[in-house]
């Protein structure tokens, strides 16, 4: 009996001992694995969609021979599950680079080290052309119709009421593959309502506008009118003068976004006497909404404005203006650079 006993005894111990130096070599080998560099000779791309479970990403990355063996593939789908890791992977496209391990990929996974996508907003632009641009961007996702009303736009980004017209900031977006349409757009709305507030907060005394949306709706002319960056606040000055003394606004730009997608390029007379909204040749003014994007730079030309007495401008035809206090002066300058002599 005895002796039954030391045999089982003895079983029992050499199957601890043998158990314990089989977990031993599985966490060594384990820990082998997951350090060994992955079977890449170039940088490796894996996407990962919005709440794909871990273990076919890692099937997936396994088909493309990105692991060394079948045993590196099984160690991290382990190793992710024992960490609970396997629920924090973020979305999104992974660039792995050469020398990169198993640990390593893990690691951008959850931190979310996505490859950007690019999506460039320019200033000057109108939202038409924006919201164009934003609908057909391929690594955005699109939930908005192509024909929503701009009403129910605003309504869906969380702007009801707002008109949609210089409410989002020009700049360039970087986002992860996936991002819908709103997302974006809320943020470059969010943006150019921080811009706006900031600008609006360090404005200069005595301007006459009622509110920061004037001050918006003044840029997005002032961005129409001059792609001269040191020329933006002396527009500004020139409009402001012209609202203060109760003068029309008379610039182009406007009565172009008035006429809307029928304007061919060519503003003529009729164009300048055929009342609309936006028509500053007929009303007095500013119009009643932003007419394009408005970058900071313009923003800030409008609530810090140059105040050398000119009320007029005429294009040189270089880009710049040639800026005139007196009509005489104006109608000279207009002679000069635009009739030459006609």
């Amino acid at each position: 009996m005895k002796s039954l006993f030391k045999t089982l005894l003895r079983v029992t111990l050499l199957l601890f001992l043998l158990g314990i130096a089989l977990t031993a070599g599985l966490i060594w080998d384990g820990h082998r694995q997951l350090r060994q560099p992955l079977s890449i000779s170039e940088v490796e791309r894996v996407s990962i969609a919005r709440g794909e479970r871990f273990s076919a990403v890692v099937e997936e990355m396994q088909a493309n021979g990105v692991f060394t063996s079948l045993r590196q593939a099984r160690y991290l789908r382990l190793w992710s599950r024992l960490t609970d890791s396997n629920r924090r992977i973020k979305a999104g496209e992974f660039d792995l680079a050469p020398g990169s391990t198993p640990l390593d990929a893990l690691e951008m996974f959850i931190e979310g080290r996505s490859v950007l996508s690019e999506l460039r907003l320019p200033e000057g632009w109108k939202f038409s052309q924006a919201f164009t641009l934003i609908a057909t961007h391929a690594d955005l996702e699109h939930t908005l119709p192509d024909d929503i009303a701009p009403d129910e736009l605003m309504k869906r980004i969380g702007h009801p009421g707002q008109h949609p017209e210089g409410r989002f900031f020009p700049d360039t977006y970087r986002f992860t593959k996936g991002m819908s349409d709103v997302q974006l757009l809320r943020h470059a709305a969010r943006l150019m309502s921080q811009t706006l507030d900031a600008e609006w907060a360090a404005r200069a005394p005595e301007l006459p506008y009622a509110s920061a949306d004037e001050a918006l709706t003044m840029a997005s002319i002032v961005e129409k009118e001059t792609g001269a960056a040191v020329e933006r606040a002396r527009i500004a000055g020139v409009f402001l003068r012209r609202l203060k003394v109760g003068m029309l606004l008379q610039t182009d730009p406007t009565v172009i976004y008035g006429i809307g997608d029928a304007f061919d390029g060519n503003l003529r007379r009729v164009d300048l006497e055929r009342d609309t909204p936006y028509n500053s040749y007929t009303r007095a003014g500013l119009p009643p909404t932003p007419i394009c994007l408005p970058g900071r730079a313009a923003i800030h030309a409008a609530l810090h404005p140059e105040d050398d007495g000119s009320v007029f401008f005429v294009a040189r035809g270089d880009g710049t203006h040639q800026f005139s206090k007196t009509l005489a002066e104006h109608n000279a300058a207009v002679s000069r650079f635009q009739l030459k002599g006609r």
